[in-house]
């Protein structure tokens, strides 16, 4: 399937690629359709480009790859919802806000992980509760100057 994008231009994508959100991304309450594109090679970000709407692209990272210490239990709705059956089913993945003015001041989203299911291709955005965890947890270290 070709699937025109603002971004990546034209792409020849499959199908079976593509993640159905059963709840949808806040704001984004029409969006159900999503795939992951590789940012480049070796790079620890990902665009979660809509299919949909060929100007809707999320940066999303997993936090792990960047030692943020982040784990958490998904409500049981969740759990059936994504008819999640073990935790190899599950990648969590957070939005990333990185400015173009300053990209080492970039904030990912721990608040709101997206769980997809990568068994079924089912996705939701997850507010935690009972969580400490940041909307707008910095991304980088602050540089301190000498």
């Amino acid at each position: 399937m070709k699937l025109n994008t603002t971004r990546f231009g034209e792409l020849d994508v499959e199908e079976s690629s593509f993640f159905e959100f059963v709840s949808p991304i806040l704001g984004y309450d029409n969006e159900r359709k999503f795939i992951l594109i590789e940012h480049n090679e070796n790079s620890k970000f990902k665009w979660l480009q809509s299919v949909q709407t060929p100007s809707l692209a999320f940066a999303v990272t997993v936090a792990g790859l960047f030692g943020i210490d982040y784990s958490f239990e998904l409500p049981d709705v969740t759990q059936e919802e994504l008819a999640l059956e073990t935790a190899e089913d599950i990648l969590a993945l957070n939005i990333v806000v990185i400015p173009h003015s300053n990209p080492r001041s970039s904030t990912i989203n721990l608040l709101a992980p997206i769980i997809v299911n990568l068994k079924t291709k089912k996705a939701s955005q997850v507010i935690l509760v009972n969580s400490n965890f940041e909307v707008d947890y910095p991304l980088f270290e602050k540089e301190v100057a000498c």
